[in-house]
């Protein structure tokens, strides 16, 4: 079992796919890191020995990448901004509603808020 940045990557898909497990990781980044640790797209998480895992620790760590408790902590101070000086974006984030402009009349039902 493989632990990356407080997540448990899953053994049997790919380091490609597995990396996006992490909190703050998509797809363009783990590609870009793979190719930088020559590492195939279709390289099992199993199949990594100790000294890879390290490597790849060690590259995403040196890359400046905001992950897992930063990124929560980042957005959740986003959210509080906007709160705080009552913007409409969040009021709107507030109450559950569209942000950006979309209609609520016929759309909209899963964040339309329920009452």
């Amino acid at each position: 079992m493989v632990y990356l940045f407080e997540s448990e990557l899953p053994e049997n898909k790919s380091i490609f796919f597995a990396m996006t497990h992490v909190f703050g990781i998509g797809k363009s980044q783990a590609l870009f890191t793979c190719k930088k640790l020559g590492f195939s797209k279709n390289l099992k998480v199993k199949n990594l020995s100790k000294e890879q895992i390290q490597k790849l620790v060690s590259t995403i760590e040196f890359s400046n990448l905001v992950l897992v408790g930063d990124l929560k902590k980042l957005k959740s101070l986003k959210l509080k901004k906007l709160l705080s000086i009552k913007s409409y974006k969040g009021f709107r984030l507030k109450q559950g509603l569209p942000v950006r402009g979309q209609r609520t009349h016929t759309n909209a039902r899963t964040s339309r808020k329920r009452g």
